[in-house]
């Protein structure tokens, strides 16, 4: 009778653990839709910025905010800066995408190893009731 009960000792102590583990996986991927959130916001914000970029004449006046002060910039050069701030914030989505879809397998394979022990312990203790 010992052993079992020291056996289900040990399976309690491995499902706390895999809940906290589960518990992290789901900070993760809270706190990745909130980057993702952030990169949308900002893509959004560029795609808009090209757009109004387009629809200038070459000899207009365009201004770059640095600090308090405006600085005047070169069209094909904020053009240039814009598209390649798309650029990077388009790869920076995918990567998170990619690390999005990794957690989210974490997190399935996690729980369903929670299940396991769960079901593990309640056996035992149904073995013991029997006992």
């Amino acid at each position: 009778m010992s052993s079992s009960s020291t056996a289900l000792r040990d399976l309690q102590r491995d499902l706390e653990n895999k809940a906290n583990d589960l518990s992290k996986l789901q900070k993760d991927i809270a706190k990745n839709h909130q980057v993702r959130k952030k990169y949308t916001i900002q893509l959004g914000e560029n795609e808009l910025v090209l757009k109004e970029l387009d629809l200038l004449t070459e000899d207009a006046n365009v201004y770059k905010l640095i600090g308090p002060v405006l600085v005047k910039q070169d069209l094909a050069e904020a053009n240039a800066n814009v598209r390649k701030r798309i650029e990077y914030i388009s790869a920076e989505l995918k990567r998170l995408d990619s690390s999005l879809q990794d957690l989210e397998e974490k997190q399935h394979s996690k729980r369903e190893a929670i299940l396991k022990v769960q079901q593990r312990i309640q056996s035992l203790q149904a073995g013991k009731a029997k006992a």
